[in-house]
């Protein structure tokens, strides 16, 4: 039997859902959370729960998980950042041969007839939904399916990405910070682009000190911003927000990185947050003070990026556009989608003044 586990707690599972919300609870939360749209307390504000499969991918070949070529799969939707961040290793590691993955459709839909949870689907077939595909493993039409499939009484959030053991037929992984490390190191073996180690042993002190304030900033920032549902949450999270992009822009005014003139961890979490604030935080979850593109660092930074070999693939601006003002009636009740920007990223940056 596979165990997950809850903030780092063991937990069976089998656990009731009783026992589940027990660890989750705190004077702050009043329900299980099913999706992000959920996560508010009773401030009104924004507060993201921990994800619950956190087992460890090892190049040990005796591990439980043992890094194998063709053993794991991921699930992930274009629009979710937590999600992009593990393809964009997959595919800046050279991992694509051997880990696949799917994508699912970016609106949420109903997942099952017996009740009313909307979340992550599958498309019914590869021309359905332009950049989605079916599940290929599990036949499986949602996420939520797949998380019943690990866990028969699962009772925590159905998100992505979900990193899936073949062989197991399991969840190893859905907690994103945790599968990107594992994406670094363990599979270095057989990946095409083994030198690049985005967590360098010089540098880890920094990347965590850095990941730190940018998740709690802007990472998650923005959400604390789309998600409240009273004035004072929202703009408390608004400040923070914009604090944290006009320390970036100073820190980027001096180095090519934003922990060094090394690419790391650290800018690859960056990054999923910085390619979709202009086009969907800056309107729908109401971060409109100032744009990406106004700041002339933090813009070039991100076309910097963006033009790396392999992370322009791991972008689709319509599949989070769709994804955000469609599945969120709460904040957009009528699911109207904005034409732009559309803003071109692949426009020169010259950040080549800054030494590699």
């Amino acid at each position: 039997m596979i165990a997950i586990s809850v903030f780092n707690k063991p937990f069976l599972p089998f656990a009731t859902k009783k026992q589940i919300v027990h660890h989750f609870h705190s004077k702050h939360f009043i329900r299980m959370a099913k999706s992000g749209v959920d996560e508010t307390s009773e401030s009104g504000a924004f507060v993201k729960t921990a994800s619950t499969f956190r087992n460890f991918i090892s190049k040990d070949p005796n591990s439980q998980f043992p890094a194998e070529a063709g053993r794991y799969h991921l699930y992930v939707s274009y629009a979710c950042p937590w999600a992009s961040r593990c393809l964009t290793y997959v595919k800046i590691k050279g991992l694509d041969k051997a880990i696949s993955f799917t994508p699912v459709k970016p609106k949420w839909e109903r997942t099952k007839e017996t009740d009313e949870y909307m979340g992550w689907v599958f498309p019914a077939s590869e021309t359905e939904e332009p950049g989605a595909k079916p599940d290929p493993l599990n036949g499986a039409k949602s996420i939520r399916e797949l998380y019943e499939l690990a866990s028969p009484n699962y009772s925590g959030k159905y998100s992505v990405p979900v990193l899936w053991d073949k062989k197991l037929k399991t969840i190893v992984s859905n907690e994103s910070a945790e599968i990107i490390r594992m994406l670094n190191t363990e599979f270095n073996d057989i990946a095409e682009n083994a030198a690049l180690d985005l967590y360098p042993p010089h540098l880890q002190a920094k990347i965590d000190e850095t990941n730190e304030w940018v998740y709690h900033g802007i990472n998650n920032g923005v959400y604390r911003c789309g998600f409240a549902r009273k004035q004072e949450p929202y703009e408390e999270a608004l400040k923070e927000v914009f604090e944290a992009l006009e320390k970036c822009e100073e820190i980027l005014g001096k180095q090519r990185y934003i922990c060094g003139n090394t690419l790391t961890e650290a800018d690859i979490r960056l990054f999923v947050s910085l390619i979709r604030f202009d086009e969907v935080y800056a309107l729908h979850f109401k971060c409109n003070k100032k744009l990406i593109r106004e700041y002339t660092n933090l813009f070039n930074y991100t076309k910097d990026i963006f033009q790396l070999p392999g992370i322009s693939t791991t972008v689709n601006i319509q599949h989070v556009k769709r994804h955000y003002y469609g599945s969120h009636p709460t904040i957009n009740p009528f699911g109207i989608i904005p034409i732009g920007p559309n803003t071109d990223y692949s426009t020169p940056h010259g950040r080549e003044k800054f030494s590699a």
